[in-house]
């Protein structure tokens, strides 16, 4: 799969126009990995729980892994190295698989 076009600052990648934060570029590769694996699997929730009580859940869990990824809350580049790798670090639990 090819990477979307970013500006030029790095700061956001172009999708059909549109411009959305790009992820950290600081996560190490295999942490980028798994909360790539942890966000896809709380989407596939979300349309799972559509229209039912269990959707606010999964969309939290949504948020939760962006904002470990960098792509919501505080831009990562308005932040110091520790406070990005403290944000990347922090534990973003995956949905039960049951």
């Amino acid at each position: 799969m090819a990477e979307p076009e970013r500006t030029d600052d790095g700061r956001y990648v172009l999708i059909d126009g549109r411009r959305w934060r790009a992820t950290d570029p600081a996560i190490p590769e295999d942490r980028r990995a798994e909360l790539t694996r942890v966000l896809m699997a709380w989407r596939r929730e979300v349309r799972r729980t559509k229209d039912t009580d269990a959707e606010a859940a999964s969309r939290a869990g949504v948020q939760a892994a962006k904002v470990a990824l960098g792509e919501r809350g505080t831009p990562w580049w308005e932040q110091s190295d520790d406070e990005r790798r403290a944000r990347w670090s922090a534990d973003v639990a995956a949905p039960d698989p049951g």
